[in-house]
């Protein structure tokens, strides 16, 4: 028990690593969450067990070492953390629910939106992008971005636009990028001069 919070923070640092372009990013996110709803219920558990008990003795999993050891420390600690995970430590995981509860549900908003159907005239562009007089749009689901290529250089105007809409240039890739998330989703829509081509929406 003493190892949750190493335990904890490795695993938000993992959790961290999951990339967003990774196929299988929502459903390692959901066995992250689940581990962490999983943990929160633990520490719940023994906290209570010990404001009832008011020492860890008997507590599954706990031999007499670590019961003597565990009580001792709660013993010692200052009197807001007297119990085996301080109120700080529900409060962490807690927060770390939450933000991998908001990423999946970001994750899923991006997707269902590159999933509509791109003739529906109030839908977000589809996956397959399109292009526009003077270049093209592309979802590079590879690269996790939205990425605008110009067949010539866009003139200060343009490129202010660009910006504007939290768009970057990217000499390696020779586009114009950001995140492919709803909200890069949304800006792509707002720019009017990288709109398809009247035939394309036909």
């Amino acid at each position: 028990m003493s190892n949750f919070d190493a335990r904890k923070a490795a695993r938000f640092a993992k959790n961290n690593a999951i990339s967003s372009d990774d196929p299988e990013a929502i459903v390692k996110l959901e066995a992250k969450l689940a581990e962490c709803q999983a943990d929160q219920e633990k520490m719940k558990a023994a906290n209570a067990y010990y404001r009832k008990k008011k020492t860890m003795k008997g507590y599954p999993g706990l031999d007499d070492s670590a019961t003597a050891a565990l009580d001792e420390k709660i013993k010692n600690a200052h009197s807001w953390a007297q119990q085996p995970y301080p109120s700080y430590s529900l409060t962490n995981n807690n927060a770390n629910i939450r933000r991998i509860e908001q990423r999946i549900a970001e994750l899923k908003k991006r997707d269902a939106m590159l999933a509509k159907d791109s003739n529906d005239e109030n839908a977000v562009p589809a996956l397959k992008g399109w292009e526009f007089d003077g270049g093209s749009v592309v979802m590079n689901a590879e690269a996790n971005r939205v990425q605008i290529l110009f067949d010539e250089k866009p003139n200060e105007e343009l490129r202010a636009e660009l910006k504007r809409n939290g768009f970057k240039w990217a000499p390696s890739q020779d586009a114009w990028q950001r995140h492919l998330n709803s909200n890069g989703l949304y800006a792509v829509k707002r720019i009017k001069f990288i709109q398809p081509k009247e035939d394309d929406e036909q």
